[in-house]
């Protein structure tokens, strides 16, 4: 099993040495870098040889906020997954998660041993949903008045692109996905490059959130923790 290089971001000097100091003893983590501000974590990125898989990131701090992080990662380091963990939790997350490309959006209160279980959900699978935020897509997904309040650019999908965004729904891999479809893990990566542009979104939590809300997939199929 390979090791999950983390970073920490985080403008509270105490979170991020308890985060540390607990990651570190979990097996399979290694904790590569903490930083206390946007500016700093981004500039040792720029000068780094190797970068981290996921980061823990706060979304309100001095300076560079987590958006404007976030943004940046997605445009110049698109494989760092980011989990954003902030006491500025709210249920409109499903937009921020879309607009800024980030995979999951954790409350700070979250338990240490259940955030230990969804790192590696999200450095494999790149999402996670917290149950609530289950509930609140599950809410939208019924509202015909919301159906298409976040993707609605009138772009068709083909037979290949939805069944292909059926199966990466469910959190399969793109060789899975290959094995499925009886096409190469290549050609996957095409369709999902394909699925980006079409529906607008910015990474696999957008694609998630477009398939519920274009009844290509329902919420009870998602597969959960």
């Amino acid at each position: 099993m390979s090791t999950i290089r983390i970073a920490i971001t985080d403008d509270d000097g105490l979170i991020v040495k308890l985060l540390e100091n607990f990651l570190s003893m979990q097996p399979g983590f290694e904790v590569v870098y903490t930083a206390e501000s946007g500016d700093v974590l981004l500039s040792y990125l720029e000068r780094a040889t190797e970068f981290p898989d996921v980061l823990l990131l706060d979304l309100k701090m001095k300076g560079m906020d987590g958006v404007e992080v976030t943004r940046h990662l997605k445009n110049h380091f698109p494989d760092i997954k980011v989990i954003i963990v902030s006491s500025h939790y709210q249920r409109s997350f499903m937009n921020f998660m879309l607009k800024t490309g980030a995979s999951a959006f954790l409350p700070k209160g979250v338990s240490p041993i259940l955030l230990a279980e969804i790192i590696p959900i999200v450095h494999q699978k790149g999402i996670f949903f917290m149950e609530d935020q289950m509930e609140a897509i599950r809410e939208q997904a019924a509202s015909k008045t919301n159906q298409k309040s976040i993707f609605d650019n009138g772009t068709e999908l083909s037979k290949r692109e939805i069944d292909v965004l059926r199966l990466i729904s469910q959190q399969k891999t793109a060789k899975e996905i290959g094995d499925a479809l009886f096409i190469t893990a290549r050609t996957v990566e095409g369709h999902k490059n394909n699925l980006f542009v079409k529906t607008g979104a910015k990474n696999i939590a957008g694609l998630v959130i477009y398939a519920i809300q274009n009844n290509i997939i329902s919420v009870e199929e998602l597969p959960m923790i």
